[in-house]
């Protein structure tokens, strides 16, 4: 879609210039000769890019400008006078205009302070546009996608949410298990109790003993008043077991205990503790392969298999990888840091790496980008080296293809904008429009 500009100026020579070379440049122009002439035209459509006059009878630039800026928030505004002083200036951008032109007007500089606006206003558009796909992505549950994947994923969340069965989630590592587990507590009846997790990996028999049951006062040295475990602590709520396939076979002789007699005792305790939970587990690995070598008990795998879920990996749902990037913009951007958008360059590569780390390795590229980064766009060169290695080694497409490709992701990006999709490419509109011609991009 063309950018719209709305021209005010009280000269009608002067008016009919801007009008001429900016509809010759490419521009959709409407020229007015009053500040309430264009009020009332703002009212009717929404434009890119205002252009005013500084000196005008009736309301002048300044109060249009402020009007503008309260009412249009995402239109540009750049003023231009006759009546050039630093203090119109310093005025002019301290109420929230974009540039300040003096007459008589260079063409070079307007035509260059109207892509630099009109490049603003494209970023803010797509800033907004991206707030709300991350915010309709999200929904009421931690995860992020609109893929059929992932929507399909989220419906199964909800309706195990109502159920009260364990629930085992399978995938690689990377896929975000702990967030389906959250979402499945989040959505349940249990939601106002607590979700508790534990890693299996990462305690000894000992250690997770403990951790799980809890103990009592002098059940070993050092032991100087009892305490509760994980399993006492989410009573009422959710117990997420990450990494099942990796906890010791005599402490899932115990978890088996707890998931049929609904109660245990803490360690050196002889009074048995009643406890209402929820068991989510999830793993990466093949849990009926661990049961036929005897490393994972029979009987416990089909309590914990109930219903399975199956998170993603994320070469299964490319096409959520820009709200992704979005989200951990949002997420981990920190004062200071002034990423807000994604270099298209970047992105083709990002579209095109294999994510062996799945989504946990994308959100740290996020990281990454946002500590290195000094500008407002993630640039191919805040990319970890393996990836732009990664990238080189891919099989080479024909200069056709990465043209069709790239015109075809430019004209997404400027929203259909064929001038500001040309001023993009670096060509003019009508060699663009032989090209969409010839890819069949209409």
């Amino acid at each position: 879609m063309t950018a719209a500009i709305l021209v005010i100026e009280d000269e009608r020579i002067a008016r009919e210039n801007l009008t001429h070379v900016l509809t010759n440049t490419g521009y959709e122009v409407t020229a007015l000769a009053s500040a309430e002439e264009g009020v009332r035209e703002l009212e009717k459509r929404e434009f890119d890019l205002v252009i005013t006059d500084l000196m005008l009878p009736g309301m002048d630039g300044i109060e249009l400008l402020e009007h503008v800026r309260a009412h249009h928030p995402l239109t540009i505004v750049i003023v231009v006078t006759g009546h050039a002083t630093v203090a119109n200036a310093v005025k002019a951008m301290q109420k929230g205009a974009h540039s300040y032109i003096a007459k008589p007007l260079k063409l070079d500089e307007l035509r260059l302070q109207v892509e630099r606006a009109l490049e603003q206003h494209a970023l803010s558009v797509e800033v907004l546009r991206l707030r709300e796909i991350i915010a309709q992505g999200k929904s009421d549950l931690p995860l992020v996608g609109q893929s059929d994947v992932m929507v399909q994923l989220k419906k199964d969340v909800r309706q195990l949410g109502q159920m009260n069965c364990n629930v085992l989630i399978q995938g690689e590592t990377g896929t975000g298990k702990e967030l389906v587990a959250q979402g499945i507590h989040m959505v349940s009846p249990r939601a106002g109790e607590r979700f508790m997790a534990i890693n299996c990996g990462t305690f000894t028999a000992e250690l997770m003993d403990k951790e799980l049951f809890g103990h009592e006062k002098e059940a070993f040295t050092g032991a100087n008043r009892g305490q509760k475990g994980i399993l006492e602590a989410a009573d009422g709520g959710t117990v997420f077991f990450d990494e099942i396939g990796e906890l010791p076979l005599n402490m899932q002789v115990k978890l088996l205990r707890v998931l049929q007699e609904r109660n245990f005792l803490r360690v050196g305790g002889t009074k048995e503790i009643p406890v209402d939970i929820r068991v989510i587990a999830a793993t990466n690995c093949d849990l009926q392969e661990l049961v036929q070598k005897g490393e994972f008990r029979q009987d416990l795998y089909y309590r914990l298999n109930v219903v399975t879920l199956h998170a993603p990996p994320l070469r299964e749902h490319r096409e959520d990888i820009p709200i992704l990037i979005g989200h951990f913009l949002e997420k981990h951007r920190q004062p200071g840091q002034s990423i807000n958008s994604i270099d298209q360059d970047t992105l083709d590569i990002l579209m095109s790496y294999p994510f062996p780390g799945n989504v946990r390795e994308l959100e740290n590229i996020v990281q990454r980008a946002l500590a290195m980064g000094q500008g407002t766009s993630f640039t191919p060169d805040l990319l970890p080296a393996e990836i732009a290695r990664t990238e080189t080694k891919a099989a080479l497409p024909t200069l056709e293809d990465l043209e069709r490709s790239h015109i075809k992701r430019v004209l997404a990006a400027s929203a259909g904008n064929k001038t500001q999709a040309a001023r993009i490419l670096g060509i003019d509109r009508v060699s663009l429009w032989r090209k969409i011609k010839r890819y069949d991009l209409e």
